[in-house]
């Protein structure tokens, strides 16, 4: 049993009891959230695509908490201008784990 849903402005994959991590949210840890915009629902034996959406189709997560991603760094640089530039970004996320994928 997997969902493709639609949240943050990314597409996931799931499946019940997997842990994945999302764009920053604003819960706290422990919280309960539903994800409604499912894009595919596949209950074993049979898939059901939306167009867009599959209707009574919902992902329930966890929590989890958040963090930093690892840290990527940008250096800009042009030739025989002295012109260099270096800068670093650590990207936040939010980790949850999926507790239900109700097919609809």
């Amino acid at each position: 049993m997997y969902a493709i849903f639609r949240a943050l402005g990314k597409q996931f994959r799931v499946e019940k009891g997997q842990t994945l991590r999302v764009p920053l949210m604003t819960e706290e840890p422990g919280a309960k959230v539903t994800f409604g915009e499912v894009l595919l629902a596949s209950d074993g034996d049979t898939v059901r695509a939306g167009q867009p959406l599959v209707k009574g189709a919902a992902v329930e997560a966890e929590v989890v908490g958040h963090g930093k991603d690892r840290k990527i760094t940008i250096f800009k640089f042009k030739r025989r201008k002295n012109y260099r530039r270096k800068q670093g970004h650590r990207q936040r996320f939010t980790e949850v784990r999926v507790t239900d994928v109700k097919v609809g």
